[in-house]
């Protein structure tokens, strides 16, 4: 049984993030669509002025893709499917590379490709976008380019030799130089974020086309987390490895730490896989504990910790939260623990005192320890409507199931 104050908790829970929901799906409807150029704006900044210039990235628009599409599927509004067939037919239009299968990792504001290297993180997230779409839509043409993503990133990206995948190539396939995702990163080989989202990605596909290489493969991405990206004994996760998985990078991610606590989990449930299910069970609670020691007293994830240098980054980015209200909700369900349905509820009030644009809408980049707001992008090649989007999904729908 449920406590009455959690059920009353869960009951304010639900309700302010189905409002949360719509709210941020109609900022991405208003603000955002590129009605000169096609597809949608580059780059919105805090104000919601748009850089008509900007590039658009593949991975911007298969997030859009994602969120409107799952957004349909749970509110059936016809609007949403009309923006995810918008982002369908741009990906389509101007991402696919017909030449050497793949997509291009941006265009610039006309659509023309841009960078046409072949980021393995960026293929994930098409795949996962078009199979969201495949079902929304019933477009069997999504289901074939999104099974080309997964051919397509098994002969070229996996490696054979010693597991996982590599992480760019250029755009004829070759191995890049510069692998890095944006300059932040690391210039290593494999990282756990491309892993993480390659898994993510084939486990959406799965439950659309349950085939048998696949699930070997989701298989083996479970195994590798285990086995070298959850670091044995902190349960964080490893950040940057080497082809032979020798860990390049001491930094510590508290916002991937709880995707992961509940996104790995989920892949083996999709699976229906009993052991692989108890395993990250386990790995999943000490995911979380491990992310839990990045909280703050305002209930707020710290961004990053580095212990080699005893180094905090002392800012509070959005999507961590978002990952925290999830991850914790998640650890909440498994062990009946109200330690973490707070622990998710709180990071849900400190996203509304901080995070949230109540002016202007949608959720700034994220805050400074005196809370002063980020001066980057609101909507732009990183800053998509899919941590905040997804969370909302995720926790409604999870809350529905205990049946408040």
């Amino acid at each position: 049984m449920i406590a009455v104050d959690a059920v009353q908790l869960l009951a304010v829970y639900r309700k302010e993030l189905s409002e949360e929901l719509s709210s941020i799906l109609h900022y991405w409807m208003k603000h955002t669509l590129d009605e000169k150029q096609g597809g949608f704006i580059g780059k919105l900044d805090n104000d919601n002025n748009v850089d008509t210039a900007a590039l658009k990235g593949v991975v911007l628009n298969s997030r859009i893709l994602w969120a409107f599409s799952a957004a349909y599927q749970y509110l059936k509004r016809p609007e949403y499917l009309t923006i995810a067939a918008r982002a369908y037919n741009y990906i389509v239009d101007h991402f696919i590379d017909r030449k050497y299968g793949g997509v291009y990792w941006s265009v610039d504001a006309k659509g023309e490709p841009l960078d046409k290297r072949k980021q393995i993180y960026g293929l994930a997230f098409c795949l996962y976008g078009l199979t969201e779409y495949y079902k929304a839509s019933g477009e069997r043409i999504a289901l074939h380019l999104a099974k080309d993503l997964f051919d397509k990133i098994e002969q070229y990206s996996f490696d054979k030799k010693k597991g996982g995948y590599l992480e760019a190539f250029t755009q004829g396939w070759k191995l890049t130089d510069d692998l890095r995702l944006s300059e932040k990163d690391d210039n290593e080989i494999k990282t756990m974020n491309t892993h993480l989202h390659i898994i993510e990605a084939y486990a959406n596909l799965y439950t659309v086309w349950p085939d048998k290489k696949l699930n070997e493969s989701i298989k083996n991405l479970l195994d590798v987390f285990e086995q070298h990206i959850i670091h044995p004994q902190t349960f964080h996760l490893n950040l940057y490895m080497d082809e032979n998985w020798e860990v390049k990078s001491s930094l510590v991610s508290y916002g991937h730490d709880i995707e992961a606590a509940w996104l790995l989990l989920e892949c083996a449930e999709i699976l229906n896989n009993n052991i692989y299910i108890q395993r990250f069970r386990d790995l999943s609670s000490k995911l979380t504990d491990a992310a839990a020691e990045g909280l703050d007293k305002d209930g707020a994830l710290w961004y990053e910790y580095d212990p080699a240098a005893d180094h905090l980054v002392k800012e509070k980015h959005s999507w961590p939260q978002a990952e925290a209200m999830v991850g914790f909700y998640n650890a909440y369900q498994l062990t009946g623990n109200k330690k973490y349905l707070h622990y998710s509820a709180d990071t849900w009030e400190f996203v509304k005192q901080h995070i949230k644009d109540n002016k202007k809408g949608e959720w700034f980049w994220g805050v400074y320890e005196d809370y002063s707001v980020m001066n980057n992008e609101k909507a732009g090649f990183w800053k998509c409507p899919y941590h905040n989007t997804r969370a909302c999904l995720e926790l409604i729908k999870r809350i529905q199931c205990q049946n408040i």
